[in-house]
């Protein structure tokens, strides 16, 4: 994203939750291994060997998987921001794909739906656009965005006349 010409009236990164450190990684790790230790031995003594390299494909597959899940969750983001003429929101998914929208910054209005079943829809609409923002956000972190976007939106609005003639001094 290209810095913009204007100033920057509020400027705010929402990145899904990432709570899966290596440290966790590695207790996932040990404990599927365990597992398929386990049971693993089960067959064995059973004398149903030809299960054991399936067994470990199984948990390999499922670590790949996990770290893939978490590597992407790390590079997704969405980038807000406001200047005096416009609103960029910039969406970068777990792929790496980017997706950007630009709405009128003067008529952009702010909506929240709450949805019991999860953290609701927060919606910037400007001239018969609309866009979802904090998509990744839980309900309290949607409704602290919401009003400070609104407290940035209302200042953007605000006109500033400097005339020189009516300054003290």
């Amino acid at each position: 994203m290209a810095a913009p010409a204007e100033p920057v009236l509020f400027q705010a990164v929402c990145t899904p939750p990432r709570s899966f450190t290596r440290a966790g990684f590695g207790v996932l790790a040990g404990l599927l291994g365990g597992f398929a230790g386990l049971a693993a031995a089960m067959f064995l003594a059973l004398g149903a060997w030809p299960i054991l390299p399936f067994l470990g494909l199984e948990v390999g597959f499922a670590l790949v998987l996990v770290a893939l899940h978490a590597r992407g969750a790390a590079r997704a983001t969405e980038v807000l921001l406001l200047t005096r003429g416009e609103f960029r929101v910039c969406r970068t998914d777990a792929r790496g794909r980017r997706e950007e929208t630009v709405l009128d910054a003067y008529w952009a209005r702010l909506t929240y739906r709450e949805n019991p079943a999860h953290a609701g829809v927060l919606r910037l609409e400007s001239r018969g656009r609309a866009v979802e923002i904090g998509r990744d956000l839980s309900a309290e972190e949607k409704m602290s965005l919401r009003d400070a976007l609104a407290e940035a939106l209302a200042r953007a609005r605000r006109p500033d006349f400097d005339n020189p003639q009516l300054r003290d001094g």
